[in-house]
C-alpha cells in the first residue's frame, strides 16, 4: 500500500486531506508542523510527501531541504500545497528539489491526479534501476568467475606440469612454461590493479575530490607511441597499428595517461580482427588536446554505448572475450578527473571510435 505523509498545520485541511486519501486506498501519516514532519519522514519512509509551504516551527522549504539531505528520502516525490502560486516561490521550491505544486484549495481530482502521476513516475524509475542492477548482477556473474579462474588455472596448470616434468624438461620448454605462467599472472595482476584503481577513484569522488593536477607534465607522443607499440606486439599486430600523435607536453601524469591509452588500445585490439587497422591520432584545438582511437571491429549498438559501465559486457554468452568491461569506464573516469571528456561512437560490424578531450 502506498504510504503518504501529509504535513499541514491547519487542522481542517489536514483532516480533509487524510479522509480523501484514505478513501482512495492510501496509507496516510499526518504531521501538524514541519519539524514533526521531518521526524516522521525519517521514521516512516513514506512513498510521497504532501507538504504545506507556510507553517510554524519549520516551513515547507526547510522541510524539503532537510528531506533531500537524507539519502533514504532524496528521491521520494515531494508535492507542495500552497496559496502562494507565484513564479518566484515555484522556482525556489523546484531548485530545492520539489516535484510539483498544488494550489489551495484544490479539487479531489487534481489532488489524486498529481499524486498518481508522481507515484507512477517514481515506480517507473525504480523499475529501471532494478533492471539495470539485474543486468549488472548478470554481467558480474558471467564475467568474474571466468576472469579469476582462467589466469589462475593457467598458473596452476603450467606450474604443476613443470613440477611433474622437472627432471626431463629442456631449457626451451622451461622458458615456454614460465612464459605462460607469467602471462597468466600479469592478466590476474592487471585485473586486481584495475579494480583497486577504480575503487580508489570512486572513493575520492565520494569524498569530494573531483579533479587531479600533475606538477610534472608528460610528453603525449612518447607515452602513446610506447604503449601503442607495446600493445601491438602483445597482440602480434604491429602491422595493423597507425600512429599520428602530436608532440606535446600535457598536464597529466604519465602513469594516468599510460593507463588510459593501455585500456583503450586493449579494447581496440581485443574486439577487432587481425589485419584490420587500428589508428590513433591527436591534435590541439582551442587550447584543448584532442585524441582519438579507431578500430574496425564488431562495434556496439546505441543501447550498448549508452549502457557502458564498470563490469558491463555485452553478449558475453556469444563472445569469449577477456575482461570485465572495466577498462573503458576506468579510462573515462581518469579523463574526467583531469577536467576532460570522453565520447564513444560505434556501429555494429563497422567499428568503434573513442574520442578524448582534455584542457591544456
Amino acid at each position: 500500500m502506498t504510504k503518504i505523509l501529509v504535513i499541514e498545520d491547519e487542522d481542517l485541511i489536514r483532516d480533509s486531506l487524510e479522509d480523501i486519501l484514505l478513501v482512495e486506498g492510501f496509507e496516510v501519516i499526518t504531521a501538524e508542523n514541519g519539524k514533526k514532519g521531518v521526524y516522521l519522514a525519517s521514521q516512516k519512509q513514506p512513498d510521497l510527501i504532501l507538504c504545506d509551504v507556510m507553517m510554524p516551527i519549520m516551513n515547507g522549504y526547510e522541510v524539503l531541504e532537510q528531506v533531500r539531505q537524507d539519502k533514504d528520502l532524496s528521491t521520494v516525490p515531494f508535492l507542495f500545497l500552497t496559496s502562494m502560486m507565484d513564479r518566484r516561490s515555484n522556482r525556489k521550491g523546484m531548485a530545492l528539489g520539489a516535484d510539483d505544486y498544488l494550489e489551495k484549495p484544490c479539487t479531489k481530482d487534481e489532488l489524486i491526479e498529481a499524486i498518481t502521476v508522481r507515484i507512477n513516475r517514481q515506480q517507473a524509475i525504480n523499475q529501471l534501476i532494478q533492471e539495470k542492477m539485474e543486468a549488472l548482477r548478470s554481467s558480474i556473474t558471467l564475467s568474474l568467475p571466468h576472469e579469476l579462474q582462467t589466469p589462475l588455472s593457467g598458473i596452476m596448470g603450467l606450474s604443476e606440469l613443470m613440477m611433474m616434468q622437472s627432471e626431463e624438461l629442456m631449457s626451451s620448454e622451461v622458458y615456454e612454461y614460465a612464459n605462460g605462467i607469467n602471462r597468466s599472472a600479469e592478466r590476474l595482476y592487471r585485473l586486481i590493479q584495475n579494480y583497486l584503481l577504480y575503487s580508489k577513484l570512486l572513493l575520492l569522488r565520494s569524498q569530494g575530490q573531483a579533479r587531479f593536477t600533475s606538477p610534472y607534465p608528460c610528453n603525449v607522443l612518447l607515452v602513446i607511441s610506447s604503449i601503442g607499440e607495446q600493445k601491438a606486439r602483445e597482440f602480434e599486430r604491429s602491422k595493423d597499428l597507425e600512429i599520428e600523435i602530436n608532440d606535446l607536453d600535457l598536464a597529466i601524469s604519465s602513469d594516468d595517461l599510460s593507463k588510459i591509452i593501455e585500456e583503450l588500445m586493449d579494447n581496440a585490439f581485443k574486439y577487432s580482427s587481425r589485419g584490420s587497422k587500428i589508428s590513433m591520432s591527436s591534435s590541439v584545438v582551442d587550447s584543448k588536446w584532442l585524441f582519438s582511437i579507431r578500430d574496425h571491429g564488431r562495434g556496439m549498438n546505441k543501447e550498448q554505448v549508452a549502457n557502458i559501465g564498470a563490469y558491463m559486457q555485452f553478449e558475453r554468452r556469444f563472445y569469449e572475450q577477456q575482461g570485465m568491461g572495466l577498462g573503458l569506464v576506468l579510462a573515462k573516469t581518469l579523463v574526467e578527473f583531469y577536467g576532460g571528456d570522453i565520447e564513444v561512437q560505434s556501429e555494429e560490424n563497422i567499428g568503434t571510435t573513442v574520442s578524448i578531450v582534455i584542457p591544456i
